[in-house]
């Protein structure tokens, strides 16, 4: 007997009309970071959660300048993005309490990149326990939190960053 799981928040996406325009590209207009799941801007870099998470929390971190290339960002753009590395950790260890992260940089299609032509930072919290049978039997993902009730916990944090 076939088991069928339900996932009817993806035909959302899966007809919506896909944007032109690299989906890592701000604006300087705020008004739809909400929207866009933006938890923080700094000057040349932000934080938002990833829309097709691993994991509850799962954050990117990505230059405002559009860059394929981890060599082509100017010392300061890393240096930004690496700090906000370091923030965005101790933000999940006091918000969120996780046991351990992932963190990386995937480089290009063939390095895994669903975004190949504008470099960002995976951030994914885990728990002990996270990873369960769904995943590995039907590579399906069970989150347990919305990623509105994420965005509510983590922004809070990442808006003292300034204060």
């Amino acid at each position: 007997m076939t088991k069928v799981i339900w996932a009817p928040w993806r035909m959302e996406y899966i007809l919506s009309e896909k944007p032109g325009e690299c989906i890592l590209c701000l604006d300087r207009d705020e008004t739809n970071d909400r929207k866009r799941l933006i938890v923080y801007r700094s000057s040349r870099s932000f934080v938002m959660l990833n829309r097709y998470p691993y994991n509850n929390g799962h954050l990117m971190i990505a230059p405002f300048t559009h860059c394929a290339n981890i060599e082509d960002l100017d010392p300061e753009t890393s240096l930004d993005m690496f700090g906000l590395v370091q923030k965005a950790i101790r933000i999940m260890k006091e918000c969120l309490q996780p046991e351990g992260f992932n963190i990386g940089i995937n480089l290009g299609r063939v390095g895994g990149a669903g975004v190949e032509e504008h470099l960002h930072i995976h951030i994914v919290p885990r728990w002990n326990g996270d990873t369960n049978f769904m995943a590995v039997i039907s590579d399906v993902r069970v989150m347990p939190e919305h990623l509105e009730d994420s965005y509510n916990k983590l922004r809070p944090y990442f808006q003292e960053l300034d204060s």
